[in-house]
């Protein structure tokens, strides 16, 4: 298995590793990357505005989010919705989403359709409407998918996680706002955001498919650079304190079953102990033959999921491990089982085996995005952004083979102490039930 294994990861590399892409910087500060690729008729389209809900403040929160849905509801040339009718009409399609970090916008259609996505999109950034009613609309679907997050218990429990793990950085609130702010928004707050934010200096375009670099040039040259840059962000120079002691959050709700996380204080994704935590991610939680895996759910059986989720920040990031309890089951066992896990691997720590394993889950992972021309554009983008440097992702076999097994151990020891983490629980609470009508016999 060993072997066919290495022969399919080395295509793969091969193919990756000749990856080309052309740049380009229009005069008003937008970089373009751009990948040609004939091998389909299409073309995947992306745009990423280094603005998320890391830019916003209190009393603000949310206002990125609220923007992925305002992008779409009308602007000088084309009105509300026309967007999508557009981008349908021409056999295209679209979507976006926000994070802590940024918010991106893509497009997928064929390749005749490109001058298409090119109006439309200089046509947002340019002249996005304010319309009050539109506003307040959107307002209401805003609120409307915060009342839903509420209903979802992993999600609940993951805001009062971040929530209590920093106490100054902006990662402090989700992505999608707190109620109270997404309630009191005012006109004023939302221009603000948008002129800052959304400036073609502060976004990156990454084009792949099949479509010359000259035409694409040619076609941003026309629609996009005439749009003048302004101020973008300010930096955000907060840098969350060293946290010097565990915190816990109790969260008592109706459920069906106890949910325990627990966060860890990592740094951002353009560290070089990166890698390093991403292979000790895959250790512990890739597969059924994984430590978590065969330690929990197993041995155990205190638990039916676990998970570990580092994603991709510019600052210092939390690295969760999420155990989801079987019916009447334990979390205090969970964790304790847990921090023994994570013990052993500070002690002893991996085998070159486990080592082996996720970077071979890591390089299929990334390659297998690389098979399409949407997944290249997407990892384009997100090397540009939170690494500083598309490049860095043709790098990444090569940076994978110097991580060690005393990289893995150094981190584990580094990071997953008691001082830096933050725990948080659900325990389950009966529903309440109401009072019936009492009733006396005369």
């Amino acid at each position: 298995m060993a072997g066919l294994f290495g022969s399919a990861l080395a295509g793969a590399v091969a193919s990756a590793q000749t990856l080309e892409v052309r740049t380009h910087v229009l005069t008003n500060g937008m970089k373009m990357l751009v990948h040609e690729d004939r091998t389909i008729p299409n073309v995947a389209f992306y745009i990423f505005y280094r603005v998320g809900s890391r830019n916003e403040r209190p009393g603000t929160t949310g206002i990125s989010h609220f923007f992925e849905h305002m992008m779409f509801n009308g602007a000088k040339k084309y009105g509300p919705k026309q967007f999508d009718v557009a981008m349908e009409g021409a056999g295209g399609a679209n979507n976006a989403f926000t994070d802590y970090d940024i918010t991106a916008y893509q497009d997928w259609c064929p390749a005749s359709a490109l001058p298409l996505i090119f109006d439309l999109e200089s046509d947002r950034i340019a002249h996005l409407s304010f319309d009050p009613k539109m506003v307040e609309s959107e307002r209401g679907v805003v609120a409307s998918e915060r009342r839903l997050s509420e209903g979802d218990n992993g999600a609940l429990l993951s805001e009062q996680l971040w929530a209590a793990a920093y106490t100054a950085h902006p990662y402090q609130w989700p992505v999608i706002g707190w109620m109270v702010d997404i309630e009191h928004w005012v006109m004023a707050d939302l221009k603000r955001h948008f002129e800052m934010g959304y400036s073609p200096s502060n976004a990156v375009m990454v084009v792949s498919g099949a479509a010359s670099f000259t035409e694409v040039v040619s076609l941003a040259q026309r629609f996009v650079e005439p749009i003048a840059a302004r101020a973008g962000p300010p930096a955000v120079t907060t840098r969350e304190p060293e946290q010097t002691g565990e915190r816990r959050v109790k969260l008592v709700k109706f459920a069906q079953l106890p949910l325990l996380m627990v966060g860890y204080h990592v740094p951002e994704s353009a560290h070089p102990d990166f890698l390093a935590l991403q292979a000790l991610r895959r250790i512990l939680i890739f597969g059924h033959s994984s430590r978590l895996y065969q330690r929990l759910i197993d041995r155990d059986q205190s638990a039916i999921e676990v998970k570990a989720d580092l994603s991709l920040a510019i600052d210092p990031t939390l690295f969760v491990f999420t155990c989801q309890a079987k019916e009447g089951g334990d979390t205090q066992a969970i964790e304790k089982a847990l921090y023994e896990e994570l013990g052993q691997i500070q002690r002893v720590g991996a085998t070159e085996r486990e080592l082996q394993k996720a970077r071979n889950a890591l390089l299929v992972e990334l390659y297998d995005q690389l098979k399409t021309i949407d997944g290249r554009s997407h990892a384009l983008g997100n090397y540009e952004v939170f690494f500083g440097d598309y490049r860095k992702l043709l790098e990444v076999e090569t940076a994978l083979n110097k991580v060690t097994r005393e990289d893995v151990q150094r981190v584990a020891r580094k990071y997953f102490t008691e001082n830096n983490r933050t725990v948080a629980t659900l325990v389950p609470e009966a529903p309440r039930q109401e009072a019936g009508p009492s009733s006396t016999k005369e």
